[in-house]
């Protein structure tokens, strides 16, 4: 008997764990992300590590920005994660405690993802990044990718910011953790294009809000004046 849990299986357990509606806008976001890591979890190779972690933390928070109610957030989090046999809070604060060391080890954080050495500050991160270098069936996966540049992003802003610059950190990374540069880039590069997207449609939609408001102000005033 076939046990395996299916993409439907995870899209059930979190319309069940979050039963409200979801906004339509935000719903093809929860969608993708059930549909992805419910596949890398079914895989044998997939292994959780906190760069993963940053990276679900990061693509939700930053895919739902905007949500309205936002105080609906946190529990949409939550009922992925639980879709997905994920710990919401355990990923919350690997995500923040794995940012802020990069924040305040600007240079350590880089020394470790180019040369695998950095000193006992980045201790909780070293030995995850030396496993993935040293695993030649690491299951490579966009959410890593994005943990990565999130770290390297808090990290190294400046850097990130310059696209030459990026490039060939990316490129240096991907060489020390022996995995596809031509990957890794080709996912960021779509990764950061989503996110303009999604930053633009938002703003379309505030506009469109904005405009309609102004619209019905207009007709309210109007026959106080004609009067």
């Amino acid at each position: 008997m076939n046990n395996v849990r299916t993409v439907a299986d995870a899209k059930h357990d979190f319309y069940k764990a979050f039963p409200k509606p979801v906004n339509s806008i935000y719903r093809r976001v929860i969608d993708e992300l059930l549909v992805e890591v419910h596949l890398l979890r079914v895989s044998q190779t997939f292994t959780y590590d906190s760069i993963f972690a940053i990276g679900v933390a990061t693509a939700f928070d930053r895919f739902m920005a905007g949500y309205e109610p936002i105080s609906d957030l946190e529990d949409i989090f939550k009922g992925l994660c639980q879709a997905l046999t994920l710990d919401s809070e355990q990923i919350r604060l690997e995500s923040l405690n794995s940012t802020d060391l990069a924040t305040k080890f600007p240079d350590q954080t880089k020394s470790l993802f180019t040369t695998l050495e950095s000193s006992a500050d980045l201790d909780s991160l070293m030995g995850q990044v030396r496993a993935i270098a040293s695993n030649p069936k690491f299951k490579y996966s966009r959410l890593f990718a994005v943990g990565i540049f999130t770290l390297l992003e808090v990290a190294l802003p400046e850097v990130i910011a310059d696209t030459e610059k990026r490039q060939a950190l990316l490129t240096q990374v991907s060489d020390t953790l022996k995995i596809s540069s031509e990957r890794l880039l080709k996912d960021l590069d779509l990764y950061r294009s989503n996110l303009e997207k999604v930053q633009q449609n938002r703003q379309m939609m505030d506009d469109m809000v904005e405009a309609e408001r102004k619209k019905r102000e207009k007709q309210t005033i109007k026959p106080a004046i004609t009067a």
